[in-house]
């Protein structure tokens, strides 16, 4: 598996973990329907 060199001023996905609502944006932390908490989708889930 190969590093991702990531730009913190670049758009990415992100996806809640509450609603599972999709948004791209430079950086997202909390969902803007539920409140819940987001994660950037280019990172894994270990």
């Amino acid at each position: 598996m190969k590093d991702v060199q990531l730009d913190p001023e670049e758009e990415s996905t992100y996806e809640c973990f509450g609603c599972g609502t999709v948004v791209d944006a430079v950086a997202a932390r909390t969902c803007p329907k539920c409140g819940a908490d987001m994660r950037n989708r280019r990172t894994p889930i270990e």
